[in-house]
């Protein structure tokens, strides 16, 4: 059994939780911009001392409220500056937030204030307080509901106003690190969300040896992030805590297709995101450069930054041509790129699915090191990740201080440490089930190298068995797939028969704009686009590329392309933009079906 463990750089203080990192921080540095707010066409900063006196004063009213220390409370919003001081008010409160995807169904919002036991619920906009007036009745347990869109956090700030500060602070001080610090309940691609009970030591001890091991990135002067990633998932909710406690400025921008104008104004110094995040802002330079009359010169240039970056991380020696290309396009087309994303964009953290070499070499030369790293919501989000010091593209980087990793004998990856959960909420079968002598069992495939840098190749339940035998991991063929602008998602499928398949959606962002770089009109619907020769050749070209990295028998050998797209609304994708691999499977089983009613010969699939 392949073990890899870091110890930890701070010694443990079981005694601290979340609200303590943001007293050490106001302490340190009151004047300190933590945060910065839309304001007209710029930014407004709020500094450590402000935030803090915010926090306190909606503690106050949580307080007033009837909110008791340990009381859960729902949340459902969008990811902005009020997110993290509802999550602060409450730990200020003592309560313990349960976090709602803000584009969860009525019926998803009741099951997590159901099952956790919530009774109240903050709500940022009249539509979420819609979905939930819809099934209030059938939560008995629910008290109070606050709308922010309303005002509502500014009546329970004027209501608090009696309560002592030293009340604030008793509450304040009451949880340990073994107490429950928040309720996350699973993004259920696999079934009915689980509740993991992460405590205030999985956000203490992981924030404070993370920002040691990520030093580069979260304390250099002047850091500040940009987050436009859910702070509903445990991903962004780290880094919002990781920033208070490392003392980085944070903007929020909700609306993804706003991301470009922010980030020319907020200029931030590292990004987290999703791997799709990269392969749209790679994508649209590359068609816009095509409609330009530029694309060639775009393709060359991201030829010239991957293989430049490809030759600088195995140590060999820049070829003198390679330099004078690198040079050239980095005034031509590099430096276009730097400035769209702010231009002091030097670090992006990437989780939740591979990135994949292409991208992260491509990236790199831009001047931007893409830390790749690995977790799940269990996991409190990092269990390794890529360190500025020494970054590996294709892996999701070494085990974070305090954390071990191994693999088990059939490869599965199982992690134990500082960022463990404590369980799942009133679930005891399924703990029990998740846990090996103490590791938890991630359910993922991986492989270490010498130095203990962790490559992630698949999921356990989703590894494919063909007839003949042949195991498939579909993430090698579906990654690269996914990578190409008009593709929108991707499902390999095949197990028990004789060959391997796919189901393709076509991108309906980028597809107007690749058709009419290919003289096609760019106002074809789905339906029709999934029939056209131009567009099916354009997927085969994708699927042929990604069947080079693959023996043959696990190559694709058809494919079909729907005329819809998954959706988190059609429920095919989860709150992070996951397949719902096993939705999707039964969803589709009549084309699946068909896809081996018709011999492979009959296709346009190059077999070549």
């Amino acid at each position: 059994m392949v073990q890899f463990e870091v110890p930890a750089i701070v010694p443990a203080d079981p005694q601290a939780n979340v609200a303590d990192l943001l007293v050490e921080r106001v302490k340190a540095t009151p004047d300190l911009a933590l945060f910065a707010v839309p304001d007209g066409e710029g930014w407004r900063d709020i500094t450590a001392k402000e935030f803090e006196s915010q926090v306190i004063a909606l503690a106050k009213g949580l307080a007033a409220a009837g909110i008791e220390p340990g009381d859960k409370v729902g949340f459902i919003a969008r990811t902005t500056y009020d997110w993290t001081l509802v999550d602060f008010a409450l730990f200020y409160a003592g309560a313990v937030m349960v976090p709602i995807y803000e584009t969860s169904s009525a019926a998803q919002i009741k099951w997590n204030l159901t099952d956790s036991g919530a009774i109240a619920c903050i709500a940022e906009s009249h539509d979420h307080s819609e979905r939930l007036a819809e099934v209030r009745a059938e939560l008995p347990l629910l008290r109070s509901v606050w709308e922010m869109h309303a005002g509502d956090l500014d009546k329970l700030v004027a209501d608090g106003a009696e309560v002592t500060d030293a009340e604030i602070e008793r509450r304040r001080q009451i949880a340990n690190g073994a107490d429950i610090a928040t309720l996350i309940y699973t993004s259920g691609s696999t079934g009915r969300p689980k509740g993991c009970v992460l405590t205030h030591s999985n956000f203490v001890e992981l924030s404070r040896n993370s920002a040691l091991s990520l030093n580069e990135v979260v304390s250099t002067p002047g850091a500040s992030t940009l987050l436009f990633i859910t702070t509903a998932h445990v991903f962004a909710r780290f880094i919002s805590i990781l920033d208070i406690h490392a003392g980085v400025k944070t903007g929020h921008q909700p609306d993804t297709k706003q991301l470009l104008p922010a980030l020319g104004s907020f200029k931030p110094t590292f990004l987290l995101a999703v791997p799709r995040v990269f392969e749209k802002v790679y994508n649209s330079a590359e068609q816009k450069a095509e409609a330009g009359g530029k694309g060639k010169i775009f393709r060359a240039a991201a030829h010239t930054a991957i293989e430049h970056s490809s030759l600088l991380q195995d140590g060999k020696k820049v070829p003198l041509l390679t330099k004078i290309k690198f040079a050239l396009f980095d005034r031509l087309v590099y430096s276009k790129l730097r400035e769209a994303m702010g231009g002091r964009v030097v670090y992006a953290v990437s989780g939740s699915a591979p990135l994949g070499p292409r991208l992260g070499h491509f990236f790199h030369s831009l001047g931007v090191t893409i830390l790749e790293g690995y977790g799940l919501t269990e996991t409190t989000a990092p269990a390794s990740v890529n360190i500025p010091s020494k970054a590996k593209i294709g892996t999701v980087g070494p085990a974070l201080p305090g954390v071990g990793i191994r693999l088990a004998e059939d490869g599965e990856v199982e992690v134990r440490g500082i960022n463990v959960f404590r369980e799942y909420w009133r679930n005891e079968e399924a703990t029990a089930a998740a846990f090996n002598d103490g590791w938890f069992k991630t359910g993922d495939i991986g492989s270490f190298d010498d130095e203990g840098f962790l490559t992630i190749t698949g999921r356990k339940k989703e590894i494919i068995v063909t007839a003949g035998g042949k195991n498939v991991a579909p993430a090698a063929l579906e990654d690269p797939i996914r990578a190409n602008p008009i593709v929108g998602q991707v499902v390999v499928v095949g197990d028990q028969k004789p060959f391997i398949s796919a189901l393709v959606t076509l991108d309906p962002e980028m597809l107007p704009t690749w058709l009419a770089n290919n003289d096609l009109p760019k106002d074809l619907s789905l339906a029709d686009a999934a029939k056209n020769g131009a567009v099916r050749a354009e997927i085969q070209r994708a699927i042929d590329e990604a069947n080079t990295v693959v023996s043959r028998a696990e190559s694709i050998r058809k494919f079909t392309i729907l005329d819809s797209e998954w959706t988190e609304a059609s429920g095919h994708l989860t709150p992070k933009m996951s397949i719902k691999r096993n939705v999707i499977l039964d969803d589709f089983a009549g084309e699946i079906a068909e896809l081996y009613n018709v011999p492979v010969s009959t296709t346009n699939v190059s077999l070549g």
